[in-house]
């Protein structure tokens, strides 16, 4: 089967690419970096020409309001009809947990916009809402810090691994289409100051991390319900602690 994975190289991408390669599955890596780009349209026809399942798993270069709409969007509107083109016979996509559930968040509603247009676009479909990835933490620490203080929500957060995930998209992009929504989430939940707490401690890193119920989110207050899957998500096998483990040793 032919398969490509627009964002092919990031990631997710590359993670998802090995993995179908190994099964023995046909996979194109596309990405600007291979000459394959969503929004110029550069080696787009080509790229998809006799594939059968499209997984999107390309991001935003920038997570300003309007430019990761604008991604989004004409990345999408591209892609799609491309595919319809070719004759692509599913289109999977990566989402956010929480998407539909924080309009005030500029990159969640350009996540709602892009699985607005997969599913107004025909072709059979499946999205992927992942919870955060244990990889994410470190950049969600850097933004919330002023000066060395770090002030994050006690909201609930069930994180996962990015490998987890990756390995959820290999078995969708294979299966039939849902034409739906499957969410997946880490194995444990914590609050996010908590979450901090342990990665920074694992890392030597003394910063003190003050929970703060006002504290935003990428531009957002949240509760216990922003972030966290709804009922019987597929969930990831690796446990934080083990993620952690290994992610901090060279350090």
């Amino acid at each position: 089967m032919k398969i490509v994975v627009i964002g092919g190289t990031g990631l997710i991408g590359s993670n998802l690419v090995n993995r179908l390669r190994q099964d023995g599955h046909e996979v194109v890596a596309a990405s600007p970096n291979t000459g394959v780009d969503t929004i110029t349209q550069e080696g787009l026809a080509e790229a998809l020409a006799g594939a059968e399942v499209v997984v999107d798993v390309a991001n935003s270069p920038s997570f300003e309001d309007r430019a990761v709409l604008e991604f989004f969007e004409t990345s999408s509107r591209h892609l799609l009809a491309a595919e319809a083109d070719a004759g692509v016979k599913h289109h999977v996509a990566l989402s956010v947990v929480g998407s539909d559930r924080l309009p005030h968040s500029g990159y969640l509603r350009a996540k709602m916009a892009q699985e607005d247009l997969i599913r107004a676009s025909g072709i059979p479909y499946t999205i992927l809402r992942s919870t955060q990835f244990f990889e994410f933490i470190d950049s969600i620490i850097k933004r919330s810090t002023d000066g060395e203080t770090v002030r994050l929500s006690p909201a609930l957060m069930q994180p996962v691994a990015s490998d987890d995930t990756a390995a959820a998209l290999a078995d969708l992009a294979i299966a039939p289409p849902v034409t739906g929504i499957v969410e997946i989430a880490g194995p444990e939940r914590f609050p996010l100051d908590q979450l901090a707490r342990r990665y920074l401690a694992a890392n030597g890193d003394n910063r003190p991390v003050i929970a703060d119920v006002h504290a935003r989110y990428f531009g957002v207050e949240l509760n216990d319900e922003s972030l966290t899957p709804a009922d019987n998500p597929w969930l990831g096998s690796i446990h934080f602690q083990d993620w952690l483990s290994q992610a901090a040793a060279p350090r």
